[in-house]
């Protein structure tokens, strides 16, 4: 059921300087303009790797999920890695028959395609979050 690692989000306190560090000390190349997913009270940039994305996460507005994790982690931190599904209706339901409790119900996320994500709780203490893919838009 579950598919390729697609990123591991990385939770900041100012994307700009996330952005600086990964640029200027480990020296990425490719690098996404920071955008702001509102629905999900994120700014996000995506850090382009041979191997998957590593998605920096800033809080937006003042009902952000993430400005809980800052203040524990005021420094940042990784927030949750993100797992490719081939349908994420299926994989929801799967996951629930499992005994996992899932967050919500399917939204777009910030690749474009549907998310949830699976309760650090059930997860071994990681937020897991299921994206499906982006094979499926061809199909469409």
């Amino acid at each position: 059921m579950i598919g390729p690692l697609n990123h591991v989000g990385i939770a900041v306190p100012n994307i700009e300087k996330a952005i600086a560090f990964y640029r200027d000390v480990l020296g990425a190349t490719s690098i996404t303009e920071p955008k702001v997913l509102a629905p999900q009270g994120v700014t996000y940039a995506f850090v382009d790797l041979p191997s998957g994305q590593v998605e920096l996460i800033e809080p937006y507005g003042d009902t952000s999920p993430i400005l809980k994790f800052l203040a524990k982690n005021p420094k940042g931190g990784q927030h949750h890695i993100c797992f490719e599904v081939d349908d994420i209706h299926n994989a929801k339901a799967l996951m629930e028959k499992r005994g996992m409790r899932v967050l919500g119900e399917p939204r777009i996320g910030a690749h474009g395609t549907l998310v949830v994500f699976l309760h650090p709780g059930d997860a071994g203490g990681v937020l897991i979050e299921l994206m499906e893919s982006h094979k499926n838009d061809a199909a469409q």
